[in-house]
């Protein structure tokens, strides 16, 4: 069994055991740990130190000249033997082949997600059929212009 299906098969457990409501992950590996299901990991602390600096990069953001608010830092994975890899670099530095990967590889990330949020909704309508189901429409246009609206008068 694989660590993702061993984290799988605690949270399954952990709702059958608490009813099917909502709840925290880390209230059901807790649980899970208490029950001897799965063990806590040794920490690497430069993993932890990297992991915590890549979400901080992600975060660092600027006001261009226009006022608009832009990220700092872009990251590019790459596949090499076998490894994933992900360089950093800063907008207004960065090579334009680098920037280029990470839009590319940003909008890719957003298309998979659209795909999977359409797959999940139309499974979800399906599964309570007779019930109104939960329309879910995927043209963006209007909602990046009212969101770059109110973000402009908030900013002003």
């Amino acid at each position: 069994m694989t660590y993702n299906e061993q984290l799988q098969k605690v949270w399954h457990a952990y709702e059958q055991e608490h009813g099917q409501v909502p709840a925290t992950a880390r209230d059901a590996v807790q649980w899970g740990v208490e029950r001897r299901m799965i063990e806590t990991q040794p920490v690497d602390p430069l993993a932890k130190l990297a992991e915590d600096m890549s979400r901080a990069l992600r975060e660092e953001y600027a006001t261009d000249r226009q006022g608009r608010r832009y990220r700092v830092n872009h990251a590019v994975r790459v596949n090499r033997g076998g490894v994933q890899y992900t360089f950093w670099a800063i907008m207004a530095d960065a090579p334009r082949e680098h920037m280029q990967k990470a839009f590319i590889q940003r909008r890719e990330q957003i298309v998979g997600d659209c795909v999977q949020l359409a797959t999940d909704v139309e499974a979800y309508n399906e599964m309570k059929e007779g019930r109104e189901p939960i329309p879910m429409l995927f043209d963006f246009r209007d909602d990046v212009e009212e969101r770059r609206y109110w973000d402009d008068r908030r900013a002003a």
